[in-house]
């Protein structure tokens, strides 16, 4: 059993795995997306001998071995939550039961997440693997035709089983695709606009199943096994890689159109998640915020040169309606300082519901609009399913729920006339969600978010590097108010136009302010994104269910099942 479990041949897609890793923030090797495929395939796909390819269980652990590897390094920021909630402040041991409890985080939802990948190898090796016979033995037209069909079901089940993740279990969790991989290549990632960000995982798949199935033509040539030299079909895999970039070229170099132009100033408290629990910075944190505010939002010779000042998700140390008169009296006097509007996020209680939300202010409080959360952190904002165990064995430490909102109505500034899609922490990477906002007009993307629960780690970086697709597939552009970074303006074509960082360090975990300008599209382009969702994924998962159901039914019976 032992050896079962531990098998030789789960080696090599576990580093493929591990190699994937490095493709994401605090690495961002990007020739990693590209090759980390070719170990899997190794023994997902073998060159020569068909009888000893895993089918069944096998190709599962496969897939499940190369998930393990590359989600266990890439949400080791993940064990922080719980340290954090025992009063962590930084890497410092602080007890067993946190530090396990965190490592518990990981490997859990590195497990979740793994599924899907064996959901994927398990499909490949099952409906997609190519006949070496056929590869190398075949005419070319065969040969080139049975090497694409294959590298298309893999890549398409690879973006199915994406598009699944993101989708199902405690509302799902879509983090670092292979197309978050990509983004830093301003020129591939602009095709997100057309299939979303799930569907630009399309790409790698399918030019590394065809690349290795060229490679299989190659050696089995070599071993005299095959008389087959044709090179279509990696030809026309690179053409495919060409076509995204000729698009992403001509989405760069599109001429912009009529602008607004909104000056906001993005307030980054850097408030530790301990000490906003426990109240010893509350009057600071309130001083701090009135003052960068008034910097920027008072008016000078009758003139305000903000429009709109944004503090983060949770920027209030105390609820709003725990001290209403207070918070009143509170923005009363801030917003007559000048003529801007102030956005916020904050907790909404009262004895029928609890929400995370953000109230947009202008002249006064009782002058506001309110947004309350529709993606809700699964154990983090409420526990699922809290009476089973073993989910009821966390209402310690999560004693209650807070409840989704149910409208995905913009916020409206009234100076200048845009459209506000506000997004509170996670909903940056929800891009099914985001687009339920898009209406034709000017809008602009703000995205409110506490990333302290992380500490110093990387889950900074990564959040952002997910959150930026938004910004493409609506091609509308982005703002993001962080309590501890990354606090940063994004443009429509994803590109981060600056961002609050320490001029000494480089380093994005400080206090301080960032104004800047979002130049908001007058015109609002409804993309294919944005109108149709991520129809290529599940356009790309029907296909794989048809191609499982076809050959299942030409063979009832089936064979390596």
């Amino acid at each position: 059993m032992i050896r079962r479990i531990f098998s030789p041949r789960l080696l090599p897609p576990l580093l493929g795995g591990v190699l994937l890793s490095f493709a994401y923030p605090g690495w961002d090797i990007q020739a990693a997306v590209w090759v980390w495929l070719f170990p899997v395939l190794w023994v997902l796909w073998p060159v020569n001998d068909m009888a000893q390819a895993p089918a069944g269980r096998r190709a599962f652990a496969i897939g499940m071995a190369a998930g393990l590897g590359f989600w266990i390094p890439n949400l080791t920021w993940l064990r922080h939550s719980s340290r954090v909630i025992s009063g962590a402040l930084d890497d410092t041991w602080i007890g067993w039961g946190p530090e396990l409890l965190g490592a518990g985080a990981v490997f859990g939802l590195a497990l979740v997440c793994s599924l899907y990948w064996g959901l994927w190898a398990w499909f490949s090796a099952r409906f997609a693997r190519p006949d070496p016979v056929v590869l190398a033995g075949a005419s070319w037209q065969r040969s080139t035709w049975h090497s694409l069909s294959r590298a298309f079901l893999a890549a398409a089940a690879w973006t199915g089983c994406e598009w699944l993740r993101g989708t199902t279990l405690f509302n799902g969790f879509g983090w670092n695709g292979l197309g978050v991989a990509l983004h830093e290549n301003r020129v591939l990632i602009q095709a997100a606009d057309l299939v979303g960000v799930t569907g630009l995982s399309f790409l790698p798949v399918f030019i590394a199943c065809t690349a290795w199935n060229t490679l299989t033509r190659v050696v089995r040539v070599y071993q005299g096994a095959g008389s087959c030299r044709s090179r279509l079909d990696f030809t026309l895999a690179m053409l495919l890689l060409l076509g995204a970039a000729g698009y992403g070229i001509q989405r760069l170099g599109q001429p912009k159109g009529e602008t607004v132009t909104v000056r906001a100033v993005l307030v980054q408290p850097n408030v530790a998640q301990v000490d906003a629990w426990t109240g010893r910075v509350d009057e600071q944190t309130y001083s701090r915020l009135h003052d960068f505010t008034r910097l920027y939002g008072e008016a000078r010779d009758g003139v305000t040169h903000t429009d709109l000042v944004i503090w983060p998700e949770s920027a209030l140390p105390r609820h709003f309606n725990e001290d209403a008169e207070g918070h009143a009296a509170f923005f009363d006097s801030l917003l007559k300082a000048g003529d801007f509007s102030l956005l916020t996020g904050t907790e909404m209680h009262d004895e029928q519901s609890s929400h995370v939300s953000a109230l947009l202010m202008r002249g006064s409080a009782a002058n506001r609009q309110q947004y309350d959360k529709v993606h809700l952190v699964p154990f983090g904002e409420y526990l699922p399913f809290r009476t089973i165990p073993p989910f009821s064995w966390l209402r310690g430490v999560l004693p209650g729920d807070f409840d989704p909102g149910v409208k995905t109505e913009p916020l409206r500034l009234e100076k200048p006339a845009v459209e506000i899609i506000p997004l509170i922490c996670f909903e940056d990477t929800v891009g099914r969600l985001a687009r339920r906002f898009a209406r034709p007009g000017p809008q602009m993307i703000v995205n409110l978010t506490n990333d302290g629960w992380f500490l110093q780690s990387r889950e900074t970086a990564v959040h952002l590097a997910n959150a930026k697709f938004r910004a493409i597939e609506l091609r509308r552009p982005m703002v993001r108010a962080a309590n501890t970074g990354v606090t940063c303006f994004i443009d429509t074509l994803g590109r981060v136009t600056s961002r609050l960082t320490d001029p000494e360090t480089g380093g994005t975990f400080l206090e301080g302010c960032l104004p800047g300008e979002a130049h908001v599209p007058a015109q609002g382009e409804m993309t294919f994104y944005a109108r149709h969702g991520d129809a290529f994924s599940i356009l790309m998962l029907l296909v794989c269910a048809a191609a499982a159901g076809i050959e299942r039914w030409r063979s009832p019976r089936g064979v390596n099942k």
